[in-house]
């Protein structure tokens, strides 16, 4: 079971690096990368879901519906991208669930940062995919915590996937900067280890504008991405559905899941 998954967001990666971009332009660069991922899941009629941020959804009503109308899951990825308070929760859940007109039971927290479980709890989300069981500097040291998922405060905890033993992450920079081969051999060991695969990865990457130098992203990030992350996104669902594994939301996992108690 693989659980491919993206995050629709405000483009403010930018910003980090002292890039003045409006919250237009940023939205432009995001809805692009989003039509672009629903043309290739719909070639391959392959459901996701999408985490994204009530502000996204506020700027881009008629393509979050069409997330839906496509079969897709809609979670939360919080209110705004670039700031976050506690009542965040909830003003996101439920301006999503007035936009899509569907329950929103997942949530993510921006950049995957540290969240209060119990916060989550009350605002009523069924599972969060907010952790990544593995060490980026500057960002996060999660070595301690559980690889797969568990439950905590009566919500299913689903971090995204990292190698076995070692904890390499899956992530969507992992996609960008690994030989295909050696990413595909990693997400095999993970797929036969766990029995799922949870990798995701933002719309904005999709993006044909990412070289323009005005941005000022990283190289790390700006190598293959566009159309060469496209192509090897695509590649990778191919090679997977002739192995006969099958894609799902991460609804369609707690579903399947939810009864489970680690």
């Amino acid at each position: 079971m693989i659980l491919l998954n993206f995050d629709i967001e405000e483009f403010d990666l930018p910003l980090e690096h002292h890039v003045n971009l409006s919250l237009d332009e940023q939205m432009e660069y995001s809805k692009e990368g989003t039509r672009i991922i629903l043309d290739f899941l719909g070639k391959y009629q392959i459901k996701a879901t999408f985490f994204c941020t009530a502000v996204f959804a506020i700027h881009a009503r008629e393509l979050v519906k069409e997330i839906i109308y496509r079969g897709h899951e809609v979670a939360s990825h919080g209110y705004s991208h670039s700031s976050f308070v506690n009542d965040d929760l909830k003003r996101s859940k439920q301006l999503l669930e007035e936009i899509t007109g569907r329950p929103v039971n997942g949530y993510r927290m921006a950049r995957m940062m540290k969240t209060d479980m119990q916060a989550i709890a009350d605002a009523g989300y069924l599972y969060d995919s907010s952790i990544n069981p593995t060490f980026i500097p500057g960002r996060y040291n999660n070595w301690h915590l559980p690889r797969t998922f568990f439950i905590d405060k009566g919500v299913l905890q689903l971090p995204a996937s990292v190698a076995p033993l070692v904890r390499i992450p899956l992530f969507w920079l992992s996609l960008h900067i690994f030989p295909f081969p050696f990413y595909t051999f990693l997400c095999r060991q993970t797929l036969k280890h766990d029995g799922y695969l949870n990798i995701y990865f933002h719309s904005w990457e999709f993006s044909s504008h990412l070289h323009d130098k005005k941005l000022q992203i990283p190289g790390i990030v700006q190598r293959n991405s566009g159309n060469k992350l496209q192509m090897r996104l695509e590649q990778f669902i191919q090679l997977f559905i002739a192995q006969g594994e099958t894609f799902h939301t991460i609804g369609d996992f707690f579903n399947t899941y939810k009864h489970f108690d680690k």
